[in-house]
C-alpha cells in the first residue's frame, strides 16, 4: 500500500512553486556528511551558499517556510550583556522554575513557539486556550494550541509584590533569566485541563506532573535568557535550535524538509514510512529532500523509553543504514509531552515550522495514549491527522499523513498494512515490544534493525536487575 499524500498550500508564495510546477523545481544535490555521531555544526560556512547565475538574485534556502511572525525569535541575551544582566536579575525577586518550567524556557528562548517571547500573558493565555492560535497586530493568525504558562503560588506572588520584572531560578538554584513587564493571573486548573485534554478524568501524565503540584497563579513576561540551556547529560550536541537546524538544512541544500516527531524506538515501520515519503518527494520532482528525525526531549510519562536510549536506538538505524545519514538530520526537540491528542500535535507541527520544515508526516494517534481508567484510546486515532488539515495558523505546512505499517507475516517485512489481507499483518504494540525485550526474545525478522533491538534489550534487562535489587533490599529491610 502506498503512502497518502495531501498538500495544502502548493500556492503559498514563498514556497516558490505551484502544485502544477512541482516537477519544475530544479536544485543541485550536494552530498552532505551524516550528523548523528558528532556536533554537526563545526563546519557550518556563516552564509548559506549561492548556486549558479541566480546566485546574484538570491540564495538557496532549505527554510523554504517562514517562521511563525515572520522572524524567529532568539532571547538568549548577547554574551556581552550577560554580566550586567545577571547583576541586574540579582536584585530582583525569584521565581524558582521545575525542570519542565526549565524545558518551556529552552523551548521559548531559542524560538520554537515564534512568534512568543515569553510566557504567556493572560491575553495570549485565552487565545490559545479558546482558539489554539493568536492573533498577530497585523491581523494574520499564527497556530498556538498549548498554553506555555509558568504557575506560581501564593507566597512567592506576595514576594514579587509590585515589581514589574523578576529572576528566574533554575530547579538547582541557578539564576538563568530575567522575566520582563510581567502580568500574574489566576491559573484556573479544571479549565485549562478540560480545554487542553478535553477530559478532567485522573490520571493524566502531565496534569499530575506539572499542573495539579503548581501553583494557583500564572505570570507572564516577556524573557530574557542569560545563557543557553545546557542538560550536560552527553546529548547537548543534539539540541539544535532552530536557526541551527535552518542553517544545517541550507548547507545541505536541501530543497525539502520533511520532519517527522516520534518518542519511541524506530522501527523498520518507521523507517518504511520515512524512506517511502522521500521517494513520493523525488517523484515529485524535489531533487534533495532531507529528513528531520526529531525525537522529543522533555518530559516523558514513566513508562516511555528514556531518551538517552533512544537516542542510542536511533543511532544504530544510521549505522545499520536503515535510515540515510546523508538525508537525514537527527536532533532533539526539547519540549515536554502532554499527550494532548489533537491539541498536542498542532504545538508539533507549528514548532517544526519554526525549525524550516515545510512537510510533516502525521500517523495513527499523534501525541495521543490510552484512556487513564477506561479500556480505551483516549482520542480517535484519527482525528490528529484531520485536526491538522484543517487548524487555523497551519495552511503554510504541507501534511503528510500515512497509512498504517505492520508485520507482513508473508513477505516478513514491515509493510503498509493491506485489509484486503488483514490475516497476513501482525501488529507489535508498544506493550509486546517491551515483553520481547524483557524476556530476552527476538521479535520477527524484519521488524527492527538487530543493533538498535540490542540497545532495548539491554535497556530492559537493566530495569529487571534494578527492580530485582529493590526487592531484595525491601526483603532484607523488612
Amino acid at each position: 500500500m502506498s503512502l497518502t499524500i495531501k498538500l495544502h498550500i502548493a500556492t503559498t508564495p514563498h514556497l516558490g512553486f505551484r502544485s502544477q510546477e512541482i516537477g519544475r523545481a530544479k536544485l543541485k544535490y550536494v552530498k552532505a556528511r551524516g550528523v548523528y555521531h558528532a556536533n554537526p555544526l563545526s563546519n557550518l560556512p556563516r552564509q548559506p551558499k549561492m548556486l549558479g547565475r541566480s546566485a546574484a538574485k538570491t540564495s538557496i534556502r532549505s527554510s523554504l517556510i517562514d517562521p511563525d511572525g515572520g522572524v524567529l525569535v532568539d532571547l538568549v541575551v548577547p554574551e556581552k550583556d550577560r554580566v550586567l544582566k545577571a547583576k541586574e536579575a540579582e536584585a530582583l525577586p525569584r521565581v524558582r522554575l521545575t525542570r519542565i518550567d526549565l524545558e518551556w524556557v529552552h523551548v521559548i528562548s531559542e524560538g520554537w513557539a515564534s512568534p512568543l517571547k515569553g510566557f504567556m500573558r493572560e491575553e495570549q493565555y485565552l487565545q490559545t486556550l479558546h482558539f489554539n492560535c493568536l492573533r498577530m497586530g497585523d491581523g494574520s493568525v499564527v497556530n498556538m494550541s498549548l498554553p506555555i504558562v509558568l504557575a506560581i503560588d501564593d507566597g512567592t506572588k506576595d514576594a514579587i509584590g509590585s515589581s514589574q520584572n523578576v529572576g528566574l531560578v533554575g530547579p538547582d538554584g541557578d539564576l538563568l533569566a530575567l522575566l520582563r513587564s510581567i502580568e500574574i493571573y489566576k491559573h484556573n486548573k479544571e479549565e485549562r485541563i478540560a480545554r487542553t485534554w478535553g477530559t478532567t478524568a485522573p490520571a493524566l501524565p502531565y496534569v499530575e506532573e506539572a499542573i495539579t503540584p503548581a501553583g494557583n497563579w500564572l505570570i507572564g513576561g516577556d524573557l530574557e535568557l542569560l545563557k543557553p540551556i545546557k542538560y550536560n547529560d552527553g546529548l547537548d550536541h543534539y539540541r539544535l535550535s532552530p536557526k541551527q537546524l535552518r542553517k544545517e538544512f541550507d548547507q545541505r541544500q536541501a530543497d525539502a524538509v520533511f520532519a517527522f516527531q516520534l518518542r519511541n524506538p524506530v522501527h523498520n515501520g518507521h523507517a518504511l514510512l520515512m524512506n517511502d515519503t522521500r521517494r513520493r518527494l523525488l517523484e515529485m520532482g524535489f531533487k534533495n529532500p532531507i529528513l528531520l528525525l526529531h525525537p522529543l526531549g522533555g518530559y516523558t510519562k514513566a513508562d516511555d523509553v528514556p531518551l538517552n536510549v533512544r537516542m542510542e536506538q536511533h543511532s544504530k538505524v544510521l549505522e545499520d543504514g536503515v535510515l540515510d545519514p546523508k538525508t537525514t538530520v537527527v536532533s532533539i526537540f526539547p519540549s515536554p509531552m502532554h499527550y494532548a491528542g489533537p491539541t498536542e500535535v498542532q504545538w508539533h507541527a507549528k514548532a517544526r515550522i519554526n525549525a524550516g520544515a515545510n512537510f510533516y508526516i502525521v500517523g495513527r494517534d499523534p501525541a495521543g495514549m490510552g484512556h487513564p481508567t477506561e479500556k480505551r484510546d483516549l482520542y480517535d486515532p484519527d482525528h490528529g491527522k484531520k485536526v491538522l488539515s484543517m487548524a487555523l495558523g497551519l495552511e503554510k505546512l504541507n501534511i503528510l499523513p500515512f497509512k498504517v505499517a505492520a508485520y507482513d507475516t508473508v513477505e516478513k517485512k514491515m509493510a503498509f498494512f493491506d485489509p484486503s489481507r488483514a490475516k497476513d499483518f501482525l501488529f507489535i504494540s508498544g506493550t509486546k515490544m517491551r515483553t520481547y525485550a524483557r524476556n530476552g526474545e527476538n521479535p520477527p525478522d524484519g521488524f527492527m534493525c538487530p543493533g538498535g533491538w540490542e540497545v532495548l534489550v539491554k535497556y530492559y534487562k537493566s530495569l529487571q536487575a534494578e527492580e530485582t535489587k529493590q526487592q531484595q533490599a525491601t526483603v532484607l529491610s523488612s
